[in-house]
């Protein structure tokens, strides 16, 4: 299937589907061009120039794509390491706004990084030419409505608001019996958050009888770490 991309909207960033469509937008200031690159089921890759620029986000917006559909970014501009500057449109991005991420990083199939390593200190002046998209895990569209039940947001004034940010296991793996331990830790694994996948999480007190629990459930390995496997 053919797909064509209409300006869209440059805000909220990552992708956001309607029901009808999916709208894109990344955030870059020093790009000169953008493509989305959408993949099918068999892998095979199509591509479309993200042309509409507004403060420094470029969107899109592509009718009939929805939640499942796995998608990249190609971003061109400079490479000029000197100035921080990496781009090279050979290496399939992740979007860094995904709200959900296919896949792991398969070292093996490909070089991911945006020049060849070899140890020395000006390996990274020189761009790589290989694709990296067979081995880049893939951004996936979702859809972000979720039944509530009889659940209510309490609604709680900013002035009797207390937010404390803190990583769930560090807070929780020496914390005596009771409080959080007991309300976040499973009993045989101290500090490891009691839900499928949820090895890290931010922990947001809100008031002082409520808590928000925000997941950070992607990751991937260093080569080193598969090697050893």
């Amino acid at each position: 299937m053919t797909h064509e991309a209409w300006p869209g909207r440059p805000f909220p960033l990552g992708p956001t589907w309607d029901g009808e469509g999916t709208n894109f937008s990344l955030f870059s200031e020093h790009a000169e061009r953008v493509e989305l690159c959408l993949f099918d089921a068999s892998g095979a890759e199509e591509r479309l120039d993200v042309n509409d620029v507004t403060a420094h986000c470029w969107h899109c917006y592509v009718p009939g794509v929805g939640p499942g559909q796995r998608y990249g970014y190609r971003v061109h501009g400079p490479y000029e390491p000197d100035e921080g500057h990496r781009f090279n449109a050979y290496k399939l991005l992740i979007d860094p706004y995904a709200k959900a991420i296919e896949g792991r990083v398969h070292w093996e199939r490909a070089n991911v990084l945006p020049y060849t390593p070899d140890g020395t200190d000006e390996a990274d002046l020189e761009p790589d030419d290989e694709d990296s998209r067979d081995a880049i895990p893939k951004s996936l569209v979702v859809d972000p409505s979720f039944d509530w039940g009889g659940d209510r947001h309490p609604r709680t004034p900013w002035n009797r608001t207390l937010i404390y940010e803190t990583h769930v296991r560090g807070f929780t793996v020496r914390h005596p019996d009771g409080g959080f331990r007991r309300l976040l830790v499973t009993d045989d694994g101290r500090g490891v958050i009691a839900a499928d996948g949820a090895e890290k999480a931010v922990l947001s007190i809100i008031g002082d009888d409520r808590i928000e629990v925000a997941l950070a459930g992607h990751r991937y390995r260093l080569p080193a770490t598969v090697k050893r496997d």
